[in-house]
C-alpha cells in the first residue's frame, strides 16, 4: 500500500483552511460555451457549470467581488469570443458591472489586467477560482496567483476537464487527470475545496 508523501503546503507551513467567501474574490475561469459542445467538449462541463452557478449565486450574496475570465482564441476558433462559441454560458454570465477580463494564455494573470482589476475591487489574498479546464487554465491561474503572493482555492466541483493522450499513447481519463490537476494544486499553490457548500459563508 503506498502512503502519501507530505504535501509543499504542509512542508512550508501554508496550511489548508478553506476561506469564507464573503472574505474572498471569485474569479470564474473560462466558463464559456467552448467547452460545452463539438471539439473541445468536456466530460462533466454540465455539472461543473451547475456548481458554477451555485458558486457565483453565494459569492454575490456574501458580498464577494467576481472577476471573469475569457479565453479570446480569435475569430473562427472555438475561443472566439465574439461568436456564441465562445461566448460565457448564460447560467453565469456577468452582472451588475462585474468585470471581464480577456486572455490569451492559460495563466489570467499573464499579459492580462487580472491583478490590476482585483487592487480597483480592493480585494485581499483570498482567492476563489472556479472553471475550465482543470488541468489547464484553473492549474497555471492558481500558480500565477500565488507566484504574485495571492491565496488561491479551488472549487473542485466546479471544474471540469477531458481525457487527453498520454506520452506512452494510452488515454488518460478525464477523471484521472481532474484528480492529478487538482493534486497538483493543492500540493503547493492553495487549497481544494471539494464543493461549494465546503466554502464558508
Amino acid at each position: 500500500m503506498t502512503t502519501a508523501s507530505t504535501t509543499l503546503r504542509d512542508v512550508i507551513g501554508l496550511g489548508n483552511q478553506l476561506p469564507r467567501l464573503a472574505d474572498s474574490t471569485l474569479i470564474m475561469i473560462d466558463f464559456q460555451n467552448t467547452y460545452r459542445t463539438g471539439v473541445m467538449a468536456l466530460e462533466g462541463a454540465e455539472a461543473a457549470l451547475a456548481a458554477g452557478a451555485r458558486l457565483l449565486a453565494a459569492a454575490r450574496a456574501a458580498g464577494a467581488p467576481v472577476v471573469h475570465v475569457v479565453n479570446d482564441g480569435g475569430e473562427n476558433t472555438p475561443y472566439d469570443i465574439r461568436a456564441e462559441i465562445g461566448a460565457i454560458s448564460p447560467e453565469v454570465a456577468p452582472a451588475g458591472g462585474e468585470p471581464v477580463v480577456v486572455k490569451e494564455l492559460p495563466n489570467a494573470f499573464h499579459g492580462t489586467d487580472l491583478e490590476k482589476t482585483l487592487r480597483e475591487l480592493g480585494s485581499g489574498t483570498e482567492l476563489v477560482l472556479a472553471g475550465f479546464m482543470t488541468h489547464m487554465c484553473v492549474t497555471f491561474t492558481a500558480q500565477g496567483a500565488f507566484s504574485l503572493g495571492y491565496r488561491p482555492t479551488v472549487v473542485a466541483e466546479a471544474t471540469a476537464t477531458r481525457p487527453l493522450p498520454s506520452p506512452d499513447g494510452t488515454v488518460v481519463t478525464a477523471a484521472a487527470l481532474q484528480t492529478a490537476a487538482l493534486t497538483t494544486i493543492g500540493d503547493l499553490f492553495g487549497p481544494i475545496a471539494p464543493t461549494v457548500g465546503d466554502l464558508g459563508a
